[in-house]
């Protein structure tokens, strides 16, 4: 777990959101999970990399995200790719269903983190995908970004 910008502890990052869609608004959630679940999210484990949220019955509900089964946990352990209930009031909930039923775009969680008062939060954007010019482009800027700052550095 690393610490980032104020006291939050970043458990999480799903470093392959920003090469994949163009995100277009960030949003803050709450996230329904389980004792086990959370002691493991305080070990540092936890992978949403290739998860995504869904909507189901007016709600919205984080698919294919692992959290690991707690080791000294027994009889009451978790599914590690259970469906987790994001927690966001009606308002964003009926907002982000919209956009996602109407417009074609998709939700991605960018990053999994323990709040400055020890709740479990992700960080989720509406998003666009990238088609494969636009990863090309990306992919050619960070590298010209890169070899710019090793000549600046030579010299």
């Amino acid at each position: 777990m690393k610490k980032d910008e104020g006291n939050y502890q970043v458990v999480a990052n799903n470093r392959k959101a920003s090469f994949n869609y163009f995100l277009l608004e960030l949003i803050e959630a709450g996230i329904v999970l389980l004792g086990s679940e959370v002691k493991s999210l305080r070990l540092g484990k936890g992978n949403i990399a290739e998860s995504y949220a869904a909507d189901s019955g007016g709600e919205l509900f984080l698919q294919n995200s692992y959290i690991p089964e707690y080791n000294q946990s027994s009889y009451n352990n978790h599914d590690p790719r259970r469906l987790r209930k994001l927690l966001l009031s009606k308002k964003q909930i009926n907002k982000i269903i919209g956009k996602i039923n109407q417009e074609g775009l998709t939700v991605v969680p960018v990053r999994m983190y323990f709040n400055h008062k020890g709740i479990a939060k992700v960080q989720i954007a509406i998003a666009k995908g990238k088609k494969q010019h636009d990863k090309r482009h990306t992919k050619k800027a960070r590298d010209w970004e890169r070899e710019k700052s090793r000549v600046f550095r030579k010299s």
